[in-house]
Parts: structure tokens; sequence; C-alpha cells
């Protein structure tokens, strides 16, 4: 997709309505640091549009970013951040499950995870949550530059071996260096709207 034009449209904290919007939605979900602003930079070619931060945890709303009035990408907030309290952690879940259950427009649902490491509980959680909302996410495998180019076929197995995907389900190998990834991921996305 070329992208003409882009905003932040709608920051949604726990207390926000969510928007009722007429244009596809894609959600991308991972755990804090997995790269998400990263990817969606990667995405629409903006070197920081969409806040990154060495800080993981910095991402407390559901922020819809508007591409060329034709798709919304929606970053999640990030799940498994210790240092956030409990409660707050929790309040995140109900915002994250509210925004999946009454979305009419979301057609997609990214799991992100670190290709270098063996997903975590939190991320096999998620996986499993996102299957039992009605969705079959598309889990892309961050990161990948960060590897070599041999090592790759091992991570991308033991990623879909941890998560339980099926054989038809989608595993992205996505690096926001390199771009490795991002043109499959738009095709997905554009497949939708």
């Amino acid at each position: 997709m070329v992208v003409k034009s882009l905003s932040l449209e709608t920051v949604c904290g726990i207390t926000s309505k969510l928007p009722e919007n007429s244009s596809p939605e894609v959600a991308f979900a991972g755990k804090s640091n997995v790269g998400k602003s990263s990817l969606i930079n990667a995405l629409v070619n903006r070197k920081s549009f969409a806040r990154t931060s060495s800080e993981p945890g910095k991402t407390q709303t559901i922020n819809f970013y508007n591409v060329n009035n034709e798709v919304y990408l929606v970053d999640l907030p990030g799940y498994g951040y210790a240092r956030t309290s409990m409660e707050t952690r929790e309040k995140w879940g109900k915002m994250i499950e509210k925004y999946l259950h009454t979305s009419k427009m979301l057609k997609h649902v990214f799991l992100l995870v670190d290709i270098r490491h063996e997903p975590s509980t939190n991320d096999v959680n998620m996986y499993d949550w996102i299957k039992y909302q009605g969705f079959t996410p598309v889990v892309i495998a961050t990161k990948a530059d960060k590897l070599k180019r041999s090592q790759l076929p091992k991570q991308v197995k033991l990623v879909r071996e941890t998560l339980g995907m099926e054989k038809e389900e989608i595993l992205i190998p996505f690096s926001a260096e390199t771009k490795q990834g991002r043109d499959e991921i738009w095709n997905i996305i554009e497949g939708e709207s």
C-alpha cells in the first residue's frame, strides 16, 4: 500500500468510549517491547510516527491510526509488563477484551512475538484468548534481523509449536530494520479492505 495520508485519529484510555469506525480495522497485540510501534512505523514508512520507547509498557491506550481513510491500524496496550500494577493490567485486559468484543470493523488480529525467544506463557495465553474471541491470529515473529538466516527455520518451528498453531495458520518473520515481512502483512491487511 502506498501511504498517502496518515493520522493518529483516536486514542482510547481505560474509561474512553471506543470509536465506531466505518473503515476496516486490524489490531496488533503483543508483549511490551516486542516492537508493535516499530512494526507500525515500518508499515507506514515513517521513522517515528508511532512512538517507540526504550521503556516497556509505554502504550497504555488503544491507538487508532487512520491510513489513507481506508484502514485503521490499531495498536493495543502491551501485556506482561511487570512494573505496572495488577489493577492497571486488569483494566487494560478489560479494555482490550471490550474492543475485541465490540468492534464491528475488526478484520484481523496480529499477535507479535519475539522470534529470538520461546513464546512466553503470556504470549500463549494471548494467542489462545484471541482464538477464543473468534479470530484466527496472524503471528508476526519480530526482530528477525537479529538472527542468522540459518537460525530462522528452527525459531519459526519453536514459535509455531509453543503457541500450538495449526498448519494453515500464518506466521510471518518480520524485521523493522530490513522490512522483511512488510509486504506479506500488507497483503493480508489489503485483502480485507
